[in-house]
């Protein structure tokens, strides 16, 4: 099994999760989750950070494993502290339109009621319209 990507590779933002399956009974859960605050550090910075926390913090420790100077170890960990620090924007839920697959899914799902549904899809045809 691959370990899940956290990075976009086309334009390098934090991906989120949509998607979960059982392997076991194959039951597949759709909704959306971040990865974490060290999920979101690239794979060099979260093996980097294992590395840290392995030597207890001892950045000496560090440099030696690495065979790097001490200079590049401490940017290494402003990097990681940077990259820990910077909290992502939540997305604004308008910030995506509702589509009518969308709907169709919640009322499926059980998420929303028939009438609920028709009432968004009616909606969304008027925006549409504009």
């Amino acid at each position: 099994m691959y370990k899940a990507p956290s990075h976009c590779p086309t334009c390098g933002h934090v991906l989120d999760i949509r998607e979960l399956n059982c392997q076991e009974c194959d039951t597949t859960i759709r909704g959306r989750w971040s990865l974490g605050v060290f999920g979101r550090l690239t794979a060099d910075q979260q093996t980097f950070l294992r590395l840290f926390v392995r030597s207890r913090g001892n950045l000496s420790e560090v440099e030696r494993s690495l065979g790097v100077s001490y200079p590049t170890v401490r940017a290494k960990l402003e990097e990681v502290i940077e990259a820990l620090q910077d909290e992502p924007a939540p997305m604004p839920e308008t910030s995506r339109q509702e589509t009518r697959d969308d709907i169709l899914q919640a009322i499926s799902a059980g998420r929303l009621s028939v009438e609920e549904g028709l009432a968004r899809l009616r909606a969304l045809e008027t925006r549409t319209e504009n």
